[in-house]
């Protein structure tokens, strides 16, 4: 069986998060999902659980911080063209997400943007062709 992920996500309004994820593309999955929280699956593998404040805190003492304002985390999500990575940032700007809250990168065998979510969580989504990528580190590594 392969790993999976998934990523916990503290928010504020979880309907109008599901709504969020779901414009960007994220299933709901109701087996995993209830008033309290929501399964968005992105592929078989790649999950987020959007937790509201009171379910995070069953899992957690912590105190919840203002994505708005501090980022722990930078979560990454891979498409499958550079044309893939301008139109899920698309539908968030389209969503109601702020767009490429970090800089975008291009460096032809490679292309990110990013966005965040209504209640900033940062996700970044990238192409890379792989073998472009391999030949560009093999390169970096015989100049070293």
């Amino acid at each position: 069986m392969a790993k999976l992920i998934f990523v916990n996500l503290p928010v504020t309004d979880l309907e109008r998060s599901v709504a969020f994820y779901e414009a960007v593309g994220a299933t709901k999955n109701p087996q995993f999902s209830d008033h309290t929280a929501a399964c968005m699956v992105f592929s078989d593998t790649i999950h987020a659980m959007l937790l509201t404040h009171d379910k995070w805190r069953q899992f957690s003492s912590k105190e919840i911080p203002d994505a708005h304002k501090s980022a722990q985390v930078l979560i990454a999500l891979s498409e499958e063209s550079r044309a893939g990575v301008d139109v899920m940032v698309g539908k968030a700007g389209a969503a109601g997400g702020k767009l490429d809250p970090t800089p975008t990168q291009d460096f032809g065998f490679m292309y990110g943007r990013s966005f965040e979510d209504p209640d900033g969580h940062i996700w970044e989504v990238m192409w890379m062709d792989v073998e472009a990528a391999k030949a560009a580190m093999g390169g970096a590594q015989a100049a070293a």
